[in-house]
């Protein structure tokens, strides 16, 4: 199969997946300028990061004053899962072209990833062309409603407690993503700990709670005899 016509496949398989994240994208832009970034500010964020879960973080800490550092660290520690997807699908496009490959890997997320493993194993043609027509729409679509976001998020009215949107998004991110005893306990652990933390300097409950749970995880897949994912 030619490049393009994986391209156009894959931008087929991800349509469906496209309507999910429009929510998601107007809350981003909204809470950017909640938190005080400047419409720049927010679209920047939003291009550099492209991650909705720590870009949301990142919101979230540079909303409370948190330093730079803390808010580099909490998205790192977050996006560490984009290490072990890319290391998944790097046999399925090993003879792509440098450039292809190094724009996969900015355009990696969750729907991407899991949209294209399935394919990989599903068909021995599938390659590069298919992974950037799932992974590009997503970006697209992800800009776009971070755009719009901000400037509805603009003309709010200071009553409207825009700021509530956001743990709302996260609690609709976190709750499918736990499938069994171990995203269960990673999930509790770090919610837990994050809560129990809040009021540490520097704005450190966050990243505390994301280290604790991916610990906690971990060790409970180890004890329950499964393998780490």
């Amino acid at each position: 199969m030619s490049f393009l016509a994986d391209f156009r496949s894959g931008t087929r398989d991800t349509a469906p997946v496209v309507l999910g994240i429009i929510p998601f994208g107007l809350v981003a832009g909204a809470a950017a300028v909640e938190a005080g970034l400047t419409g720049g500010q927010a679209l920047g964020l939003s291009v550099i990061v492209f991650a909705g879960a720590s870009q949301l973080a990142a919101i979230d800490l540079l909303g409370d004053g948190a330093p730079l550092a803390v808010v580099v660290g909490t998205v790192l520690v977050i996006n560490l899962r984009m290490v072990m997807y890319s290391a998944s699908i790097a046999p399925h496009i090993a003879r792509a072209r440098r450039r292809w490959k190094a724009l996969g890997a900015y355009l990696l997320t969750d729907q991407a990833y899991a949209l294209s493993l399935a394919k990989f194993r599903n068909s021995e043609t599938a390659g590069i062309g298919y992974y950037l027509g799932t992974a590009a729409p997503l970006w697209v679509c992800w800009q776009l409603c971070t755009v719009l976001g901000v400037v509805v998020g603009a003309r709010v009215p200071p009553w409207l407690p825009l700021d509530f949107a956001l743990p709302l998004v996260f609690l609709a991110l976190l709750v499918p993503a736990v499938e069994d005893g171990a995203t269960g306990m990673a999930a509790l652990v770090g919610g837990t700990l994050t809560t129990v933390a809040v009021g540490l300097p520097y704005e450190l409950a966050l990243p505390v709670g994301a280290v604790a749970g991916v610990v906690a995880g971990v060790a409970t897949d180890a004890v329950l005899g499964g393998e780490p994912a």
